[in-house]
């Protein structure tokens, strides 16, 4: 299972849309306070976030709290600082996928501490970042499909069926 974890979110679409990402791959989601909105039941059935309930959700209280119940993750960092690019990373099952919030990405401190584990999107360099969202599902499916998809469809309604010429 791949595993993707928000430090301090603040947008609250940004982690519906990688939620969803999260339902349809498989993928536990792990949130780290604090966070820049709602999750209560209340809050995710007002904003019909149907999937809700296929997401394998974690909450911390912090980094601090993530590291102390999750010791030793085969841990990668997506930011825009990385010296390389995540098409060098070998993702293995089981890993996790770092991102932080979208107004100040993951802290300095623990870039550093897992320096040779940042990896970044590739864009021009006059581009500030990508929407979080979207980099989330990037990394997602590229760790998947090093790993082949594990328990994801691999055909679609239409496999099977030839048009006629």
């Amino acid at each position: 299972m791949l595993n993707i974890v928000l430090v301090e979110p603040e947008i609250p679409q940004n982690t519906g849309n990688i939620a969803r990402t999260c339902a349809a791959t498989r993928s536990r989601l792990h949130l780290v306070k604090p966070l820049g909105f709602d999750i209560s039941e209340k809050a995710v059935r007002r904003a019909g976030l149907d999937y809700w309930s296929m997401v394998d959700l974690r909450v911390y209280e912090g980094l601090d709290h993530f590291f102390a119940v999750n010791p030793n993750p085969d841990l990668w960092l997506a930011t825009t600082k990385a010296p390389r690019d995540y098409t060098r990373a070998r993702f293995q099952d089981g890993c996790w996928l770092m991102f932080g919030k979208e107004t100040a990405g993951l802290p300095r401190e623990l870039r550093l501490r897992y320096y040779d584990r940042c990896l970044r999107i590739p864009m021009r360099p006059d581009a500030r970042s990508l929407n979080l969202a979207n980099s989330v599902a990037i990394l997602t499916y590229e760790a998947l499909r090093q790993q082949g998809f594990p328990s994801l469809s691999g055909t679609g309604e239409m496999a099977g069926e030839e048009p006629e010429l």
